[in-house]
C-alpha cells in the first residue's frame, strides 16, 4: 500500500492498545522517538558550542543507537532472548571512543582499575543490565517515564557533567506529564533511549555506585520477572477488576505491589515512584557521604 506522506493521516503514530484500562483504549504509541531527537540535537548542540564536547558526542551516539534498537524492537516485536542483547550495539560508541574511567569503585574491593577490560566488559554490561532492567519496569501509564526521571535527578546531582541531561530530563518529563496520563505510550524506543542515555551518562560521570543503588528496585524487578519465567513458567500479570487492579502471584514489582490487594494504576505508579525515589535518594547520599 502506497502511504500519501502529505496526508494527515500518514503522520499520526501508530497506537497500541492500553490493556490495563476498561475498554482497552488505544493510545498513540512511539513518542519515545521524541526524546531521542530532542536529546540528541541537544548534546550535539553542547558539541558544536565545545561544551562538555567529548562528552556530549559519545553520548549522543549511544543514544541515537538505543533509539534505533528500541524502534527496530517496536516495528519487529523482538523476543526477549534477542531484545536482551541489543544494548551491546548501543554500548558501541562508549567502547570505540574510550569513554569512562577504568577506575571503577566496588563495594567488596574498593576501587580497582579494569583497564582495558572496563571497555571489553564493564561498559558493554552496565549498559546491558541497565537498558534491561528499565525496559523490563513498564507496561503502567508513567512507571516507563516517571521512574526514569527521578534516577535521571539523581545522577544529575552527584555529576559535574549534569549540563548532558539538562534538556533530556526537560523532554523526559514532559512526555511523563502525558504518559502519566494515559495520552501516550513512549514504547522501546522511548524505555531502550532512556536506559541508554542512564548508563551512558553513568559510565562517562564515573558513578556506577551511585546508579546500582539507584535502580536496585528495577533489578529487584527484573530478577522476580527472570526467576518466575525460568524456574515456574510464569509470566507477570496484573488483573482488571472495573477499574481497578490486582495480582495473585509475586512475579514482579507491580505484582508485588498489587498482591492480593486492589489498587488504582496511578496508586502502582506513585508506590513504584516513591520506591525509586527512596533508593535514588539512598544513592545520593551514600555518594556524598563517600
Amino acid at each position: 500500500m502506497n502511504m500519501d506522506w502529505r496526508s494527515p493521516r500518514s503522520l499520526v503514530f501508530k497506537k497500541a492498545k492500553d490493556y490495563h484500562k476498561p475498554g482497552n483504549p488505544e493510545v498513540p504509541n512511539g513518542l519515545g522517538v521524541i526524546y531521542v531527537l530532542g536529546s540528541s540535537a541537544y548534546l550535539f548542540l553542547l558539541y558544536f558550542f565545545d561544551v562538555n564536547s567529548d562528552e556530549a558526542l559519545t553520548l549522543a551516539a549511544c543514544i541515537l543507537f538505543g533509539g534505533f534498537m528500541g524502534l527496530f524492537d517496536d516495528w519487529v516485536d523482538l523476543r526477549w532472548r534477542y531484545k536482551a542483547l541489543t544494548p551491546l550495539i548501543a554500548s558501541l560508541p562508549l567502547i570505540a571512543m574510550r569513554k569512562g574511567d577504568t577506575v571503577m569503585a566496588t563495594y567488596l574491593f574498593g576501587k580497582v582499575d579494569f583497564g582495558i577490560y572496563f571497555y571489553l566488559i564493564i561498559a558493554p554490561l552496565i549498559v546491558t543490565v541497565t537498558t534491561n532492567t528499565i525496559n523490563q519496569l513498564g507496561g503502567l501509564n508513567g512507571l516507563e517515564t516517571v521512574c526514569p526521571s527521578i534516577v535521571m535527578a539523581g545522577l544529575m546531582v552527584v555529576s559535574q557533567k549534569r549540563v548532558l541531561l539538562i534538556v533530556p530530563l526537560a523532554i523526559l518529563l514532559l512526555l511523563a506529564y502525558f504518559n502519566y496520563r494515559g495520552k501516550l505510550f513512549v514504547g522501546n524506543v522511548g524505555s531502550f533511549s532512556v536506559g541508554i542515555t542512564l548508563a551512558s551518562f553513568t559510565i562517562l560521570s564515573n558513578i556506577e555506585q551511585t546508579l546500582v543503588i539507584a535502580i536496585s528496585p528495577y533489578i529487584i524487578n527484573s530478577l522476580l520477572i527472570l526467576g518466575n519465567i525460568l524456574l515456574f513458567r510464569r509470566r507477570a500479570e496484573l488483573i482488571l477488576k472495573g477499574n481497578r487492579l490486582t495480582s495473585n502471584g509475586i512475579r514482579s514489582l507491580q505484582t508485588l505491589i498489587a498482591y492480593k490487594r486492589e489498587l488504582t494504576e496511578h496508586q502502582i505508579v506513585l508506590i513504584c515512584s516513591l520506591i525509586v525515589g527512596l533508593t535514588t535518594f539512598l544513592a545520593v547520599m551514600v555518594w556524598t557521604a563517600t
